[in-house]
């Protein structure tokens, strides 16, 4: 892939973190992504498993404004996550697993709804809440689940999820 190709890749990828489509990333974003997945499996922000996921998408955001905020300004631009954030998560997938483990171990708990782990289908509605579309929620949590046991890991996901933002530009 040539680096053009890699770039619009992952241009496109910063849609999914600009939660309101403001042109920027900021703390808002992961705020609105984390109410949005918390009223979806009906947990409220103040229990433990809420909480847990506010405080895994602050530590989300710490860490890409860290990567990518060139700036300071407090958001991260299309360009600083272009040249930016994807550049350092590529280079280094170890940071990236530092940055987004918590968030998503907190969201596959809120997902798993009977105690035996996320499955699919609940992955998909994590996914169609977070903008997703329908067809393609469907899709990728389907292939989330790499070992095929009908539930989906911290490390399956964060695997693909690293993938998807840049670690891999082909997933």
């Amino acid at each position: 892939m040539d680096s053009a190709e890699y770039e619009r890749k992952i241009a496109a990828r910063f849609a999914t973190f600009d939660q309101d489509g403001s042109g920027y990333i900021d703390r808002e974003d992961f705020s609105t992504a984390a109410r949005a997945v918390l009223a979806e499996f009906g947990t409220t922000a103040r229990s433990y498993k809420g909480q847990a996921v506010f405080n895994g998408a602050e530590a989300f955001w710490q860490g890409m404004a860290g990567i990518a905020d060139v700036d300071g300004d407090q958001r991260v631009s299309r360009e600083e996550f272009v040249t930016g954030a994807a550049k350092r998560l590529r280079d280094s997938p170890d940071r990236f697993a530092e940055i987004a483990r918590p968030f998503l171990a907190a969201v596959i708990a809120v997902a798993d709804e009977d105690g035996a782990g996320a499955t699919p289908r609940a992955a998909a509605r994590v996914l169609g809440v977070l903008g997703t579309p329908a067809e393609l929620a469907d899709q990728v949590a389907a292939a989330l689940d790499a070992d095929g046991d009908g539930r989906i890991s911290e490390d399956e996901i964060l695997a693909a999820f690293a993938g998807y933002c840049g670690v891999d530009p082909d997933a």
